[in-house]
């Protein structure tokens, strides 16, 4: 029998931490304003990217559509760590860079799911529900 303690625990990883920014996201909590207003995204690309996340850490959590909520979350991580990089810088607000730890915590997860489950990327556009 083949082991899924790694998977189910990169996929819990991932998902709880998408999941635990939703509630600063969607209570417009002064740091996530900071941060999206800095982006020139406020509100819309705050409460945007908490749909997106919100998304991905379900379809993450469901083994049959996992690889798809994988890949939202690499690409939601993406755009997260571009921006600490390029615009934000590593540490916001004084939080030591936790954020940005987070997104490369959540990325790598992401990625290692993707990995796990490439056989199925040709069938991903077969998906049925």
């Amino acid at each position: 029998m083949k082991t899924t303690i790694l998977p189910w625990s990169l996929r819990i990883v991932a998902a709880v931490i998408l999941l635990q920014t939703l509630y600063f996201k969607f209570t417009a909590a002064p740091e996530s304003v900071y941060i999206f207003a800095t982006l020139g995204i406020e509100p819309f690309g705050r409460i945007g990217s908490g749909i997106g996340e919100l998304i991905a850490a379900i379809l993450i959590l469901i083994p049959r559509t996992t690889l798809l909520g994988a890949l939202m979350g690499c690409g939601v991580m993406i755009g997260a760590i571009a921006s600490h990089v390029f615009v934000l810088g590593i540490e916001v607000q004084n939080d030591g860079g936790e954020l940005f730890i987070l997104a490369v915590i959540t990325f790598l997860c992401c990625a290692i799911l993707v990995f796990l489950n490439k056989k199925r990327i040709p069938n991903l556009l077969h998906l049925k529900f």
